[in-house]
């Protein structure tokens, strides 16, 4: 399932891309197989090591050739291990508002994009989130959880003081508003809910089978209650006359590239 639209980011084959915050490689996934060299970035270890297994399996099953340009490090996303301008797609999803120092995150993802290249951010939309803040202070109040519920105008503001411009947004995962409300009423560690299990079943069902109804539903409620707000983004090229524009070998770990080899966790903003 994924949060971030590729036609929108505009990722192609042969783009490298940076996958910051990648989790367990929803989106670092999606971007190898539409042919894109792919740089998973997390901070946790067993994230980094799933995501690497599973790169291995889809080169095992066939989904990628066995030198498909891919892999997953482990980094911090207040400095990411990465020359300038090296990125030519960058997407932090989820990832911000982890972080304390969340401008200071955004101006690594600005630096490491190169002038032209696109960006794709997703964070918790203001009002979903909020309810779920006034139903229980331990969905956020945790190790590593939600320090902040950004509002859009705020997120593209601080996006655009790092040197980024906002090119377009949307909502996404309307369905999982209600499941999510649901927890936090109920207890955001209680799993075994009878209303939240079947809530479960309905995502898992529509996640796997993708059937009309749900998606349809999602489709619908997106402007309203969805979830997750996405936010897309470029960075100006630099133009200067004479000069062609260059751009730094590949970091090195990305097979096939040339060139040298990570999330950290950051109230309404």
């Amino acid at each position: 399932m994924l949060t971030v639209d590729y036609d929108k980011l505009g990722v192609h084959a042969g783009d490298l891309v940076l996958d910051l915050g990648c989790g367990f490689g929803r989106h670092a996934f999606e971007a190898a197989r539409r042919g894109a060299a792919v740089v998973a970035l997390d901070a946790g270890p067993e994230e980094v090591a799933q995501v690497r297994g599973t790169f291995g399996a889809m080169v095992e099953a066939g989904e990628l050739a066995s030198d498909h340009p891919a892999t997953a490090v482990q980094g911090n996303a207040l400095a990411l291990p990465f020359p300038d301008g090296i990125f030519d797609r960058v997407i932090a999803s989820e990832v911000l508002e982890h972080i304390p120092d969340d401008v200071a995150a955004m101006k690594e993802l600005a630096r490491v994009l190169r002038p032209g290249g696109t960006m794709a951010v997703t964070v918790p939309r203001c009002g979903p989130e909020a309810i779920n803040w006034a139903l229980s202070d331990e969905y956020h109040d945790n190790p590593g959880g939600h320090v902040r519920i950004y509002r859009r105008s705020t997120l593209q503001r601080r996006l655009s003081s790092a040197g980024l411009q906002p090119t377009g947004f949307h909502h996404a995962h309307a369905l999982h508003s209600p499941y999510w409300w649901l927890r936090s009423l109920v207890g955001p560690s209680n799993d075994t809910n009878p209303a939240v299990e079947a809530y479960h079943k309905l995502l898992v069902w529509d996640i796997v089978q993708a059937p009309f109804v749900t998606r349809a539903a999602d489709r619908l409620l997106n402007p309203l209650i969805g979830k997750s707000l996405v936010v897309y983004l470029t960075k100006e090229p630099v133009a200067a006359a004479g000069v062609p524009e260059t751009k730094p070998p590949a970091p090195r770990g990305v097979p096939g590239r040339r060139g040298p080899a990570g999330r950290t966790h950051g109230t309404a903003a």
